[in-house]
């Protein structure tokens, strides 16, 4: 049977996004291949055929790349498979995710999967820009009760001028790089990372997403009508409306103490979901009350949330109390682990976070391994929070999830443009945050941490970063109606529809990301947003620079020294040596105690926390490489004595040879009667053969006292 294909094209800043459906995985419940220039994704969703009976709804979203889309088998020695994804996979699945997960119905709950697969890649045109819109359009063709569209571009800064869709080639050019999804006018999501890029600026990027979304949107809305299915109906109540009323007749006081007096929220929250069931089960009556537990959670979840709004909406009064723009207390430290090379205890309200920061040989900077090809990451962090930061107890995994990869990557983001180049610092730097205690913003303590850290570390960072969150309570979705939360919590997170996380240094924002529960933020909200997030940034790096303002003047005596040398790139291999035996050879005189890392132009750096394994190094690969200088004086140790002459040598790879008419201002018949062997001598270099490399030397007029 002959399948039929359909397409759609857009014109997005002067290139063409195609979109095309009905050909390609004709089981699933819809599949889209989006295309601009030869970079290719294909997206596929598809749907359980019955009811999760899960309390949230199970949308699982997956970024595949494949080395084969880039023309490129995997470099692994034992694995030529793709097994588990990388990080950047599950950044970009967390990127489709978040412009998606809001626009799917609060009563919907069969299992949803939107699987993405990188097909083709052109080296040019960054495939998540295809996967996010793709992943709208999909779903917009299929029956699942998608209340899209969505539309994405990338929108990139550089001085003065704003680059939609900007091409990889430009990306490291660029001041900033920001992913917006919108739905008409509102955004979904953003996220991004920047060089100070100041607040008004940012409005420019949210204006300049929404004009060139807007055929995306159409397009979509315009394939959706000529070849979609008809959306499936579902229930929409959260939960029963009998359970409901009831839990407001008769726990409303004990989940109001739960919210605003409990010192353990979400332990007496749980204790009042118990008490409903056990009373549930203990009901004798014919016409009694059934629920299941996942009714009486969302029931209860549903009344909590509805008392948090009101109270917010009609009194400004949160649950801890402080006004809407006031930042928890804050208490900082730093220096307080003995033995790494930086450290900092960064406290706000009872979200605590230890980052630890371990300075390394540039040697041991993370290699990346994508359909791209090798990248070489100089600069890591990495978060942990485990279940006991949380109250709770769990599994214990060593491996991260993917919660743990995207609050960790938003704290990297933010110091990005802000770390020195491995020119100026040569060192790979590593940041662990470990979460000892979260009550929401914990990637924005991360954020401190990490900025702190690094200036006990004594990495020159171009300044001091800070991250805040900013929250949006509505009346029941409608915008009119709205309060702005800094500083959330996580109570205010949970029930609340926005986590809008800004970090950055005193002078602009370096890095955005922003979760929504609405079907989009709207753009003005945004940028009033972004106003209180400078405020309330502003207080916080005040209060981070009282205790430190500036990088430590001195590394830690544990950190390792770096010593850079420069030589003659033509030079390199006799460092090296065949199979690296002369660079073995010098790791193992040097006692094993240094790294060696040359690079092609030539520098090499030679990393150790002794400072005698680095001299030798040092001395050994100096030696090597050393080149005399016609004319300049040196000294050196006469290896042999000829009838003819002495051969001198300065270094196992400099000989030369000081003629017996250069011995002396004066007849010399014997040269033994003026050098010996083992003699050290100072010598002029006089000669250098341009063919065979050899050295004339002389000891004429050079003043042997010296020697």
């Amino acid at each position: 049977m002959q399948t039929t294909e359909y397409s759609k094209y857009v014109e997005v800043n002067g290139e063409t996004m195609t979109f095309k459906f009905g050909k390609l995985a004709p089981r699933a419940e819809a599949a889209v291949t989006a295309q601009i220039g030869e970079t290719v994704v294909m997206t596929a969703v598809s749907i359980s055929s019955r009811d999760s009976q899960l309390d949230y709804f199970p949308l699982t979203v997956e970024y595949i790349e494949k080395f084969y889309a880039g023309g490129i088998i995997s470099g692994s020695r034992f694995m030529k498979r793709e097994m588990r994804p990388s990080d950047g996979a599950i950044l970009k699945a967390r990127q489709i995710d978040h412009s998606i997960r809001s626009l799917f119905p609060k009563g919907f709950k069969k299992e949803v999967n939107v699987i993405v697969t990188l097909l083709s890649y052109d080296e040019v045109h960054d495939p998540v820009i295809l996967a996010v819109n793709s992943a709208s359009m999909a779903l917009m063709l299929s029956s699942i009760p998608f209340m899209g569209p969505s539309a994405s571009v990338k929108i990139g800064l550089q001085g003065e001028n704003l680059l939609v869709n900007p091409k990889n080639g430009e990306a490291e050019e660029l001041d900033a790089e920001f992913m917006v999804s919108l739905r008409e006018d509102r955004v979904l999501n953003i996220e991004g990372h920047g060089n100070e890029v100041p607040e008004a600026r940012m409005g420019d990027v949210l204006d300049a997403a929404v004009a060139a979304t807007k055929p995306i949107l159409q397009a979509q809305v315009e394939f959706a009508q000529e070849h979609g299915k008809t959306k499936m109906e579902f229930p929409e109540l959260p939960a029963p409306e009998e359970l409901i009323k009831k839990v407001k007749a008769e726990y409303m006081a004990q989940i109001t103490d739960a919210l605003y007096k409990s010192e353990n929220r979400q332990k007496d929250m749980n204790a009042i979901k118990d008490e409903i069931s056990a009373k549930m089960a203990e009901d004798t009556n014919a016409d009694k009350l059934v629920a299941t537990n996942g009714e009486i959670d969302t029931a209860v979840e549903y009344v909590a949330s509805k008392i948090m709004r009101e109270n917010i909406l009609n009194e400004s009064k949160r649950t801890s109390g402080r006004a809407l723009d006031e930042i928890r207390d804050l208490e900082i430290e730093v220096g307080v682990l003995p033995r790494v090379h930086g450290s900092a205890l960064f406290r706000r309200g009872k979200t605590q976070c230890l980052s630890i920061a371990t300075l390394g040989s540039t040697r041991l900077a993370q290699t990346l391994e994508s359909f791209e090809g090798e990248d070489v990451k100089p600069f890591m962090h990495h978060y942990n929070g485990p279940s006991y930061s949380m109250g709770e107890a769990g599994r214990f995994s060593y491996y991260p999830g993917r919660r743990e990869i995207g609050h960790g990557h938003i704290a990297e983001s933010a110091l990005h443009k802000m770390m020195p180049s491995t020119d100026t610092f040569p060192y790979t730097i590593r940041v662990v945050s470990e979460i000892l205690s979260q009550q929401g913003s914990s990637s924005m303590a991360a954020t401190c941490g990490t900025s702190l850290a690094l200036m006990n570390a004594g990495v020159p960072i171009k300044d001091q970063v800070g991250g805040i969150s900013v929250g949006l309570i509505t009346k029941d979705g409608d915008l009119n109606t709205y309060k702005l939360l800094v500083d959330i919590e996580d109570v205010e997170d949970f029930y609340g529809d926005m986590d809008f996380k800004v970090t950055g240094t005193t002078k602009g924002v370096t890095a955005i990301q922003l979760d929504n529960k609405l079907m989009g933020v709207p753009v003005a909200i945004l940028k009033e947003a972004f106003i209180l997030s400078s405020a309330a940034r502003q207080k916080i790096i005040a209060a981070m620079n009282e205790v430190i303002a500036k990088p430590a003047a001195e590394l830690s005596q544990y950190a390792p020294r770096v010593t850079v040398l420069h030589i003659n790139p033509a030079r390199i291999g006799e460092v090296i040596g065949p199979g690296g035996k002369i660079i073995k050879g010098i790791v193992e005189k040097a006692g094993g105690e240094v790294d060696i890392d040359i690079e092609d132009d030539g520098r090499i750096n030679i990393t150790s926390v002794h400072a005698e394994a680095a001299k030798i190094a040092e001395d050994m690969i100096k030696a090597i490489v050393f080149e005399p200088v016609v004319g300049e004086t040196y000294t050196g140790k006469v290896d042999k004595v000829m009838p003819y002459g002495a051969f001198v040598d300065l270094t196992a790879n400099a000989t030369g040879l000081v003629h017996v008419s250069e011995m002396s201002d004066t007849f010399v018949k014997d040269p033994t009667t003026i050098v010996k062997e083992g003699q050290t001598v100072r010598i002029k270099v006089t000669k250098v053969d341009p063919v065979t490399g050899k050295f004339s030397f002389s000891m004429k007029g050079v003043d042997q006292n010296a020697a």
